[in-house]
């Protein structure tokens, strides 16, 4: 660990700050020169591509120079990729100057996503808040699964009327918690075709709590939850508090209200407490997040918060800031920057009218592979949509020319079924009360379906009592009556769950003895199972860089691989390739040359975006953002018609589109606009030509006849 030291070393104050620019470096040594006394509240808008990580590790390093104690620090991110990274540049830049780099990294304890830091501090003080310590946490399809066992319980599955699907429940549950807004006013505004049902819901929720605490089982969403309620006692906010001389956030635009409740909790005063973010790249209210929590942060304190603007951009070219500027000038309310940078160019953004989405998709490819041409790796460049669906024609089209892409956000590595039965079996190792992990887990054997499976959980839990039932399940197991069609598998089964709930086995050990145990199992039940088998292979590699089974399951189940941010089925095979993603997904990236699908509304803005004034402004940041990931090219591509398919009363039919109301007339000269031209259509053949083809194609057919005989 770093000790704290009464006088920090002398360092090379010009060397140390001399690659930022005045704002950045305003918002690095603001309040630093009295590390014994934490500042007021700092507010940092960052414009997009403003060095904002590079900002929020100089400035938690400078305050490690400066004297502050790095286990006092705490450093919350939304992904642990960012969470790693900022500890690697702040280990980085702090240890060049204090020459302690490995006992910094040590040292910078308290740095990860709300979620994992969250799941840290409730282990810690479970026994105060009635948690068991070796709860287990849910991913949201397994607490989506829990919730449909609760809802079958209730019998609310029977209803003579459908009832809404257990995704749809998890969905309304979810939003109530995280927006801290009523049932009642969640169900008006984002699931009005379940208004009917708030009675059989609000019932539903309770006993889904209820099994929740049975079992010793959180959801993501009770990692804010309990925190929120924790912090909410005086008793332990003090001794949270306590704890944290500096509290600093990235991406605050991005927080709910649980999350804003936590950070006013720990710091309610604004002493020590620094936020970074972008009111205009707000862009995840679908998951309860506001931008009235940046916009309103200053107000929190008396005095207000300090505010620093970065608004030096060093990203995209002069014409591409110009016309996002434009764009985002025009919300109702944010904070005003004007983002410039000394990039010149004489390329505008280009705003490309084409005929249909098939025109669309081959203007892009003819564009890609002449950058490729060029020089510009396919990996630079990127294709970016609002709905994941509206790249299909586009993938036909590059599957069609063999170009290999990447899309952003397919199946997650952890929603497969085998990954998910091998996790299955380590969490309910962990927890024999997770009715949904042993569910899965003893269903997997032959003969066994819901209703055995359901009657050995349920002894599982009377053998237990109130006692811990790590010591009772495998007894229980042992003593319960197999079917016949199980009974050759059930002895090894009982011999492997004896082993994990003892840990008889070390961690990562353990890990093997459950994928050979899996293995059979695997093969009865896929026909790839060779490729599913890697997939189990990829876990157990990434099982032994974890110190224990606890910190595996807690881990992976906060920040999976392949998760949203991150590049899903990436070709083995190519070196290069082509990036489609959702502008969600994008947030974060940047690519030398980027086109924006479907520039028209209805798309952007999305039909189901136009409800209110700010679900519009959302949705212009969101335009905004999938503009700023260019660093040199853009491209605003607009059909003029789209193939609509299945309409109820009007069936299969063309719907003609207009230009995004985000880029209205008076913007159009920071575009370079022009219509691309269609592929000219051939003449009508004449009628010697036909007589010709009919020829041809009895000829074939003969020959094609031949073959068989």
């Amino acid at each position: 660990m770093l000790p704290v030291a009464e006088s920090p070393p002398p360092f090379d104050t010009a060397a140390w700050l001399a690659k930022l620019n005045d704002a950045q470096r305003e918002a690095v040594e603001y309040g630093a020169d009295t590390p014994d006394v934490p500042p007021g509240a700092l507010l940092v808008i960052a414009g997009a591509g403003s060095g904002k990580t590079n900002t929020l590790a100089h400035r938690v390093a400078n305050l490690v120079v400066k004297g502050v104690d790095p286990r006092r620090i705490l450093l919350l991110t939304f992904s642990r990729r960012a969470a790693q990274e900022m500890t690697r540049r702040v280990t980085r830049i702090a240890g060049a100057a204090l020459g302690t780099r490995a006992a910094l990294a040590q040292g910078l304890t308290w740095s990860g996503t709300f979620h994992s830091v969250g799941a840290q501090l409730l282990r810690e003080y479970a026994d105060l808040i009635g948690l068991a310590p070796a709860f287990t946490i849910n991913d949201r399809e397994d607490s989506a699964d829990l919730m449909n066992l609760v809802r079958h319980e209730l019998g609310l599955s029977a209803k003579e009327r459908r009832f809404p699907a257990k995704g749809t429940c998890f969905a309304i549950y979810s939003r109530v918690v995280n927006t801290g807004a009523s049932l009642g006013h969640v169900l008006e505004n984002a699931f009005p075709w379940c208004r009917e049902w708030e009675a059989d819901l609000r019932m539903l929720f309770a006993a889904y709590v209820d099994a929740k605490q049975k079992q010793s089982v959180l959801d993501y969403d009770d990692l804010l939850l309990y925190w929120s309620h924790m912090a909410a006692e005086p008793a332990i906010a003090a001794d949270l508090s306590a704890r944290f001389d500096h509290v600093l956030v990235d991406e605050y635009q991005d927080t709910n209200r649980l999350q804003a409740s936590i950070l006013l909790a720990l710091k309610p005063d604004g002493r020590g407490l620094t936020v970074v973010g972008d009111d205009a790249q707000s862009i995840y209210s679908f998951r309860g997040a506001t931008v009235r929590n940046i916009l309103d942060f200053p107000a929190h304190f008396d005095p207000p918060a300090r505010q620093v603007t970065l608004e030096r951009n060093y990203r995209s070219t002069a014409p591409i800031l110009a016309a996002s500027n434009a764009v985002i000038e025009l919300a109702s309310e944010r904070y005003t920057k004007n983002l410039w940078t000394d990039k010149a160019s004489a390329q505008r953004p280009r705003l490309v009218t084409v005929a249909d989405e098939a025109d669309q998709a081959r203007y892009i490819v003819e564009q890609v592979l002449e950058a490729r041409e060029q020089g510009m790796k396919l990996k630079s460049q990127a294709v970016l949509f609002r709905a994941a669906h509206h790249s299909a024609a586009l993938e036909i089209e590059l599957t069609r020319r063999n170009i290999p892409f990447v899309k952003f956000g397919g199946l997650k590595f952890l929603d497969s079924v085998h990954v998910k039965d091998v996790l299955a079996v380590l969490r309910w190792a962990e927890n024999p009360r997770d009715r949904v992990a042993g569910f899965r887990v003893v269903q997997l054997l032959p003969g066994v379906g819901p209703a055995t499976a359901a009657k050995v959980l349920d002894e599982i839990v009377v053998r237990a009592g109130d006692g811990n039932p790590v010591d009772t399940a495998a007894s229980a197991l042992a003593a319960f009556a197999a079917p016949a069609r199980a009974q050759e598998d059930w002895h090894p089964f009982v011999k492997l769950m004896s082993s994990v709930y003892g840990r008889q086995t070390p961690w990562p050990a353990e890990f093997e003895m459950v994928r050979r145990w899996y293995e059979p199992h695997l093969e009865r039940n896929h026909e790839d199972a060779a490729i599913r088998h890697a997939d189990v292979l990829q876990m157990e590699s990434i099982a032994g860089t974890y110190a224990s089974r606890e910190r595996f399951l807690t881990e992976l189940t906060l920040d999976p691989p392949d998760a949203t941010s991150d590049e899903s089925g990436v070709p083995l095979i190519d070196e290069d390739y082509l990036i489609l993603s959702t502008i969600h997904s994008a947030k974060g990236q940047e690519w030398r040359n980027v086109f924006v699908l479907n520039g028209v509304d209805g798309c952007i803005p999305s039909d189901l975006g136009t409800g209110s004034e700010e679900e519009i402004d959302e949705e212009r940041r969101l335009l905004y953002v999938a503009m700023t990931r260019a660093k040199e090219d853009l491209h605003i591509v607009v059909p003029q018609r789209f193939y609509v398919h299945n309409q109820t009363h009007m069936g299969d039919r063309h719907v003609w589109a207009s230009r995004t109301r985000f880029i209205p007339a008076h913007l159009m000269p920071l575009f370079d606009a022009y219509a691309w031209p269609r592929v000219p259509v051939p003449s009508a053949p004449t009628a010697t030509g036909l007589a010709a083809a009919a020829r041809a194609k009895i000829e074939i057919g003969a020959k094609l006849r031949k073959m068989w005989d």
